[in-house]
């Protein structure tokens, strides 16, 4: 990967919804060895896809949480069966798995309070193999999908 594939990389990151020519001119290149490029980034998988970026408030899921998560290490199966079990929650928007202590770090979206305590109470704390959980609500995003650095 060049610097020209880093330059296409970032507008994307931007602006998703580029057309080929505009990406080009973006980046100082003619459209085929633009296009050439982009074809080569998706088929090696450093763009792994494309979608909107919806604003949260906008459906209705104004709460955020972070949702530290200890797990009881009985054996193997229950690391598979946790990661299964938060896969299958969609409130949880992602789920990151650690080194150390905590085990995993989850962001859980809901429209509120009441509806967070609800899902941490039937679903969250029901969790296999879960042995504490620990939760930090979001007061503000100040750094949220920034394009990765260059």
């Amino acid at each position: 990967m060049d610097a020209m594939d880093r330059k296409i990389l970032t507008e994307l990151q931007l602006d998703g919804r580029l057309t080929i020519t505009e990406l080009a001119a973006r980046v100082q290149l003619s459209v085929s060895p633009c296009h050439r490029r982009l074809r080569d980034l998706e088929r090696e998988g450093a763009i792994r896809g494309y979608r909107a970026v919806v604003d949260p408030a906008a459906v209705g899921l104004d709460f955020e949480a972070l949702v530290f998560a200890t797990l009881r290490w009985e054996h193997s199966a229950t690391v598979t069966a946790f990661e299964e079990a938060v896969t299958a929650i969609p409130h949880v928007i992602q789920a990151q798995r650690l080194f150390g202590d905590p085990d995993y770090l989850l962001r859980v979206a809901t429209a509120d309070l009441a509806a967070y305590q609800q899902l941490y109470d039937q679903q969250l704390s029901q969790l296999p193999g879960v042995q504490r959980l620990t939760s930090t609500l979001v007061m503000k995003n100040v750094v949220q999908d920034r394009p990765l650095p260059e």
